[in-house]
């Protein structure tokens, strides 16, 4: 992928957040239903790291199931982490930090403040990061904070089967660009709440993910499909180091 491409790319998801957040952020309140199934993975006193952590609600989910966690939430948008600190601030098991990061670029671990988790998740993060390279540097940096005996967990839309998703792709042209400058498996997606928004997606298949996790060295020890309306929104993949 062209440079000039991955950065408007990046600068259109940026944009999006930063016009859109609260608006965003009301619609990703209640705990996803996956979650539910992952808990097991994320012991009851722990630090878990949260990239892409948006308005932080897995910190909540977290502060009704876990004994004690320190949470480490980052994000690109300062607006999402404006609503994140307010929204964690009377937590009783959670004690929440965050930073803004820029995950899409690599190197962003090495930012971190600590970098040794039981639990190291992306939710609905990967799909937003362009270019398949810069993926896999997301996933290596998720792989070098995770403890040995942790576990790294990502959710990616699986919007390519599901009708109602599939509605809201729209042509590339509507932000000066075209199919050919984007890489197989690339689509926007517009967004109609306070407004018209759009955001680059890539469409991550069972068989890219299982690539990525086993090029940075993750062994993929659960799938699942989980949320939206109908259930099966999201590929839930949790991995952990091989030989950890």
């Amino acid at each position: 992928m062209d440079e000039r491409v991955r950065r408007t790319l990046i600068e259109i998801n940026k944009a999006f957040y930063q016009r859109f957040a609260s608006s965003f952020s009301e619609t990703r309140y209640a705990p996803q239903p996956g979650y539910t199934r992952i808990i097991r993975y994320v012991p009851r006193v722990c630090h878990v790291l949260d990239l892409g952590c948006g308005n932080a609600r897995f910190a909540h989910f977290l502060d009704a199931h876990v004994e004690q966690a320190f949470y480490l939430g980052v994000d690109v948008s300062p607006e999402l982490i404006t609503l994140a600190r307010a929204a964690t601030d009377r937590l009783q098991r959670v004690q929440a930090s965050f930073l803004v990061l820029d995950l899409a670029e690599p190197g962003w671990e090495l930012m971190l403040p600590v970098r040794h988790f039981h639990v190291v998740t992306a939710f609905a993060v990967l799909h937003h990061i362009p270019g398949y390279e810069y993926r896999l540097a997301f996933l290596r940096g998720m792989a070098r904070v995770v403890r040995k005996d942790g576990h790294v967990i990502l959710s990616t839309w699986r919007f390519l089967h599901n009708e109602r998703m599939r509605r809201k792709i729209v042509p590339w042209e509507r932000v000066g660009l075209s199919a050919a400058d984007v890489d197989e498996g690339d689509y926007l997606m517009d967004w109609k709440r306070d407004g018209i928004g759009y955001r680059y997606v890539h469409y991550i298949s069972e068989e890219e993910m299982e690539a990525l996790a086993r090029e940075v060295g993750l062994s993929v020890v659960e799938r699942f499909y989980s949320d939206g309306r109908e259930g099966d929104l999201s590929l839930y993949t949790v991995c952990r180091l091989t030989g950890g």
